[in-house]
């Protein structure tokens, strides 16, 4: 029970830190923002104008069931994404990473409650933002309370499995100081298996079934398509068995990397 009040301290204290930060700085986050709503508005456009020139559907998405799964999505995306990888660099080159190293706690934490505490405050431009996309589009919602309550937790499993996948990633920047083109290589592949350039049910086979053995739908994709409705009862189990999977290999390399990078970092810094 102590060892569970200190952690609830804790991330409560990261939490406000976070908070004040975040709506001193709003600003340039809204114009971080505004990408990822742009990403999924581009996408929604684009396939339901080819599904209205192909008489009604590519694949068996009308232009409103687009509507629907890009709205989603973008939720989603917004919910589980982390720029981790974009920064840590910058903390190593910088020295901040040197001073959080001297704090009793895994830097972890504070970066699980600043991308927390980031998503909530830009939820005042993602809520409007998917409110007037509704209003254009009329997508055609297909959910379900007993989806929505699912939803929950798969959305907390797909936000940890991402977020530890990305901070594994990011300590690339260990061992080099250019971590760029391995952000770019990542992200290029997300972009095509996890479902934000099309559907799964869209691609060619062997890219679905690509995409049906790694993290990437299962944090994005997967759900989105459980929040509309589109999944039967087999493919909710299959998916979050895989996602459990996923978080539990995601937080394994995490805590092996971390402890080779430290070391390294110490080795340096020597």
């Amino acid at each position: 029970m102590k060892r569970l009040a200190y952690y609830a301290a804790l991330y409560a204290g990261f939490f406000r830190a976070a908070l004040l930060s975040n709506i001193q700085y709003r600003a340039s986050g809204a114009i971080w923002m505004i990408g990822s709503i742009l990403e999924p508005t581009i996408y929604l456009v684009v396939w339901s104008t080819v599904a209205e020139s192909r008489g009604g559907d590519v694949g068996g998405y009308t232009a409103s069931e687009f509507a629907a799964y890009y709205i989603v999505l973008m939720m989603v995306n917004h919910l589980t994404f982390s720029w981790i990888m974009q920064v840590f660099q910058f903390r190593i080159q910088f020295g901040s990473l040197s001073y959080e190293l001297l704090r009793p706690v895994h830097p972890i934490h504070a970066d699980i409650m600043d991308n927390i505490a980031f998503k909530l405050v830009q939820m005042t431009l993602m809520i409007p933002a998917m409110i007037v996309l509704i209003l254009l589009f009329e997508p055609a919602f297909d959910f379900s309370m007993a989806d929505l309550v699912i939803a929950l937790p798969v959305l907390a499993l797909a936000f940890l499995t991402r977020f530890l996948l990305e901070w594994s990633l990011a300590l690339a920047a260990f061992w080099t100081t250019r971590t760029i083109a391995i952000n770019n290589m990542y992200f290029a592949v997300m972009m095509f298996v996890s479902g934000r350039i099309a559907p799964i049910a869209l691609l060619p086979a062997w890219l679905r079934g690509t995409a049906e053995v790694l993290p990437f739908y299962y944090v994005v994709a997967f759900p989105a398509e459980l929040i509309n409705g589109s999944l039967s009862r087999d493919e909710i189990v299959s998916g979050i068995t895989m996602l459990m999977v996923w978080l539990v290999l995601a937080w394994l390399l995490m805590n092996i990397l971390w402890q080779r990078a430290v070391r390294n970092f110490s080795a340096v810094g020597a």
